[in-house]
């Protein structure tokens, strides 16, 4: 394996003379993935870190594609979603070394001329037999490729300093069994070790920094536990809805599976994790389990209290959830979701960590607060000082990568004012240059065979048993109801309800 450096988060990072050869296989390659997220981030990562000559591409999917027609999509891709612009010329010399296979994924035959096409690729580009398959594909397609893979050989390295891997795309089952099931066929075919389940979140800048935060600083650690933290708030919002295409999966998963049984918890385990025994991919993945394991699945009463799910209505020109293209006029999903949860270990007992994410919100954002608890001696507290803050450390994931620490100040003046002032630190400005996107960190890891920035088997089906608990209580009992909100609002007004508190409610988004 190449020598590794490390990186923010603690997980490995390749120089660039040493990223080894690779041939990056995606499945699914004329779908909006590749377009959008795969395609850029290794034309940037190519570019950035002189890996041109390290890097081949075989797009396969059904549709009949010729190798220069596939190049030319991916160009105009490129020129749409590459972050920094295209170098023609850079483009031009790098696109010779993509490549395009036709095959279904239900078809054993097309195997055997794929592998037969994997072989000679390596050869005319010295690719060292060193493979990545990414299963850009819906989830049911992934069994069937999976087995076929391992039929024909290309689930094993062919060498012994040769490496294949395999990327897994969410959703990782829709509920806990089909989860177990899906990771008991990988686990057929491949080892554990060479298993990736991507979560895009994990590779933002902000995330990677959280444990730098956390652990590399030594005025946060001691604050963040049970003594010091009132509560945690978790938000994912997105002013986006079905973009006329996501439809029919939503109806499958909803804003529950979509969203907060990968993203959110993950997040939450980052920022509730003990201190790891060392920067290594399997003590912090080891930490985060715990805590997803010492989160209580809900009962059906907690459900009902601690749980909030709406669906956006249509107002003006943006049309009701139950009007979006393959969407059942008469659906139940949910397109907004809250809940309360608990993380019950020495740490946590007893802070509430609250998640919402929907759809239609009112602004684009991701964030962490931290709402801190109030001094134990009130000397401010007066006719004089009728403006108080609670001190909260925010991680803003999106838009504006970055990290503000609130805290209260006295206004110039004779009186003793008080109002909340930020402490605040935001990459562009701080480094003064653009952040890489997150699949390019997670691409870049699982070709130097780093699986930090991945969920591990253990790690998903811990929050699957959280999530079912919530799914199957909403289908048995129906309750909490499905509130409708309109639009550009922050949703269920009754979502405010989940603090227990006649004054309390969430965190404004800067």
């Amino acid at each position: 394996m190449p020598a590794l450096q490390a990186d923010l988060f603690g997980a490995g990072l390749c120089e660039p003379e040493e990223v080894p050869a690779c041939l990056f296989v995606v499945f699914g390659a004329t779908g909006d993935l590749m377009a959008r997220k795969i395609a850029p981030a290794l034309y940037n990562l190519a570019r950035d870190r002189d890996l041109a000559d390290r890097l081949a591409v075989l797009g396969v999917a059904r549709r009949p594609r010729s190798d220069e027609q596939f190049r030319q999509e991916m160009l105009q891709a490129l020129r749409q979603y590459s972050r920094g612009g295209l170098d023609e010329s850079f483009w031009q010399r790098f696109s010779q070394r993509w490549h395009y296979q036709t095959a279904r994924a239900q078809k054993h035959e097309h195997y055997e001329a794929l592998r037969q096409r994997l072989t000679s690729l390596d050869r005319l580009h010295g690719c060292q037999c060193n493979r990545v398959f990414y299963l850009s594909v819906s989830a049911d397609l992934v069994e069937d490729i999976v087995l076929n893979l391992g039929e024909v050989g290309l689930n094993r390295p062919r060498g012994d300093d040769a490496f294949v891997r395999l990327v897994v795309e969410k959703p990782f089952g829709h509920d806990l069994d089909s989860a177990c099931r899906l990771n008991r066929t990988l686990l057929e075919h491949f080892d554990e070790s060479q298993l990736y389940r991507i979560d895009h979140y994990l590779g933002k800048e902000t995330v990677l920094n959280l444990l730098v935060l956390r652990f590399g600083n030594s005025v946060f650690e001691p604050l963040l536990n049970r003594h010091h933290v009132a509560r945690v708030e978790i938000t994912t919002a997105e002013t986006s809805g079905m973009e006329a295409r996501r439809g029919p999966y939503y109806e499958q998963a909803g804003a529950l599976r979509d969203m907060i049984q990968n993203h959110m918890l993950q997040l939450l385990a980052l920022i509730a994790m003990d201190v790891p025994g060392s920067l290594g991919a399997q003590a912090i993945r080891d930490e985060k389990v715990k805590v997803l394991r010492s989160i209580p699945p809900l009962t059906p009463e907690q459900v009902q209290r601690w749980t909030v799910r709406g669906q956006y209505v249509g107002e003006g020109d943006i049309p009701a959830y139950t009007r979006e293209p393959g969407v059942a006029a008469d659906s139940q999903v949910e397109t907004y979701a809250a809940v309360r949860l608990s993380v019950d270990n020495r740490r946590w007992a007893g802070v509430p960590f609250y998640l919402r994410t929907g759809k239609r919100l009112a602004a684009k954002a991701s964030q962490i607060a931290v709402i801190f608890r109030p001094e134990p001696v009130s000397l401010f507290y007066s006719a004089d000082c009728p403006i108080r803050s609670p001190n909260r450390l925010v991680l803003s994931i999106t838009p504006d990568e970055g990290v503000y620490l609130v805290v209260d100040a006295k206004v110039p003046g004779p009186r003793m004012m008080l109002r909340p002032v930020k402490l605040d630190f935001r990459y562009e400005s701080s480094f003064q240059s653009a952040s890489p996107e997150a699949y390019e960190h997670l691409l870049l890891e699982t070709i130097c065979g780093d699986p930090t920035l991945f969920i591990r088997r253990d790690e998903a089906e811990a929050a699957w048993r959280v999530v079912d608990s919530i799914r199957n209580s909403w289908l048995a009992t129906g309750l909490p109801t499905l509130e409708k909100y309109p639009p550009l609002s922050w949703g269920p007004a009754s979502a405010d309800r989940l603090f227990e508190d006649p004054y309390g409610g969430w965190l404004a988004i800067r």
